[in-house]
Order: structure tokens, then C-alpha cells, then sequence
């Protein structure tokens, strides 16, 4: 099954192409929060919005309509959705995600979320109660897209959601790297050139035989590879490669 799965993901990237001509951050609509479609079962992408602090200021780049949440939106889970039901038995909306607060209780309905640019996340406190509820009750959420510094504070950031625990480091051995790939080189898959990818993961009672409950790509940015599959702009190789760790990590959390 796999090896029939991994000979149609190379077409299936290309057949991306019109939905990648919708929207995004780099000229299209901005995001509107609360236009969320309906809850109906089955798996939806579920990206995480927040509020910048004032200290949020890392780079010293984010103004105007750059959102760093947004990044990657609406092409790279539209995308990456697309891939999921083609390629799967998860039951996935396809053309349709949510944006959704830490603090919204719809949050429960959808067992996975997303965060881009955790660097500049900033939550007030009834964010980080909503957040450490969501996760202790069941819930999985996928850090993306940055890089260097910004570690720190994503790290400052879950030690006030879940004091008690700390992200621990994995490698190609843990069992999300074989959840439905085999892929026991995920660092191999690089998106800032000065930087070594790695993944940290949070588990319950700090045990890695455990729930896993958060996952970091840490100094990655593996939607970046969704949202332009069908423009041609990365080699077909790598992003196959991202889409099978997004794939991963959704059969992973879903399965367990």
C-alpha cells in the first residue's frame, strides 16, 4: 500500500495547481476569522489565530496585513488536505479549514491543530488555559514554520500551558516516523539553509512510551512545501518528502 501511495503522491502534487491559485499571504485575501464551515466528522485542518504582543517583534519584519498565523494560508492545508484523502482513509475536508482561538470551545471538535510562526504567539491567560484543557483532554497540536530564536519562546510559551512537562527531542526512531511512511531521515528534509531541522515532541507524564501531545519542526517550515506544490518553485522530491511527514503526523494523531 505504501509503495502505490508514494508512486501517486508524485502526481498528486501537481495536481494541486488550481487550488494554489487561491488566496494566501503574498497578494490574496486576508484571513477572516469566524467564517468557519460547519463541524460535520470529519478531519479539518485546524489553524491556530493569535494576537502579537507588543514585544512580539522578532526580525523585526511583521507589520501591516503579514500575519504571522496565516502563513502558508488558505493553499498549503487546502493542499495538503487534498493529498490526505487522496492518499488515506482519513475521512478529510478538502477545500475548507477552520481558523480558530486557543480559548474558542469549538476547538475540541478537531483533534489536530496547527500553529505557523510560533515565534510571534503571545496568548493571554484564557488562551493558555484553553490550550492546556484542549491538549490534557485529547487534543494534538503541530508547530510549524520558524526558526532560530523563536524556540525560546514557543518553549516560554508551553511551559505556561503545561508546566510539568517539556518538549523532548526525536529522531527518525519514533513511531510517528513510520505512522504510514518510513521515513527514518526526517532531518534530511531542510527549508532555512543555515539551519539543521530538528523535532521535539511534548508527552505525557515527560515519557516518550506515551501520548505524544504537541510536535515541533523545529527550524522547518514544511507547509511552505504544500502551499507552492503546484507552482513548480521546489523540486517534487522534497516536497513529496513534506507532504509525507504532514500525512504522518495526521494518521499518528489520529490513530492514537
Amino acid at each position: 500500500m505504501r509503495r502505490n501511495a508514494l508512486m501517486t503522491l508524485a502526481l498528486l502534487t501537481w495536481l494541486t495547481a488550481p487550488l494554489a491559485a487561491q488566496g494566501g499571504r503574498r497578494g490574496g485575501p486576508a484571513p477572516v476569522p469566524g467564517a468557519n464551515p460547519a463541524y460535520d466528522g470529519r478531519y479539518t485542518f485546524a489553524r491556530i489565530r493569535y494576537e502579537m504582543g507588543m514585544d512580539a517583534g522578532f526580525g523585526g519584519f511583521r507589520r501591516g496585513r503579514d500575519l504571522p498565523w496565516s502563513h502558508d494560508y488558505p493553499r498549503g492545508e487546502r493542499n495538503f488536505t487534498k493529498i490526505v484523502a487522496e492518499l488515506t482513509t482519513v475521512r478529510a475536508r478538502m477545500n475548507e479549514s477552520v481558523v480558530i482561538a486557543l480559548n474558542d470551545p469549538e476547538l475540541f471538535k478537531y483533534p489536530v491543530a496547527y500553529m505557523a510562526e510560533p515565534g510571534y504567539w503571545r496568548p493571554n491567560d484564557l488562551e493558555v488555559a484553553g490550550l492546556s484543557a484542549y491538549l490534557r483532554k485529547g487534543g494534538f497540536i503541530i508547530f510549524d514554520d520558524f526558526r532560530g530564536e523563536h524556540w525560546f519562546n514557543l518553549e516560554a510559551q508551553m511551559r505556561r500551558a503545561l508546566p510539568e512537562l517539556r518538549f523532548i527531542e526525536i529522531d527518525g526512531t519514533h513511531p510517528i516516523f513510520d505512522a504510514f511512511y518510513r521515513i527514518p531521515q526526517p532531518q534530511a528534509l531542510a527549508s532555512y539553509g543555515e539551519y539543521a531541522p530538528t523535532f521535539w515532541a511534548i508527552f505525557e507524564d515527560n515519557d516518550p512510551k506515551k501520548r505524544m501531545i504537541a510536535l515541533a519542526n523545529r527550524d522547518n517550515d514544511i507547509s511552505e512545501y504544500w502551499e507552492w506544490s503546484g507552482e513548480g518553485y521546489f523540486p517534487v522530491d522534497l516536497t513529496n518528502d513534506a507532504y509525507k511527514l504532514g500525512i504522518n503526523y495526521i494518521v499518528y494523531a489520529l490513530s492514537r
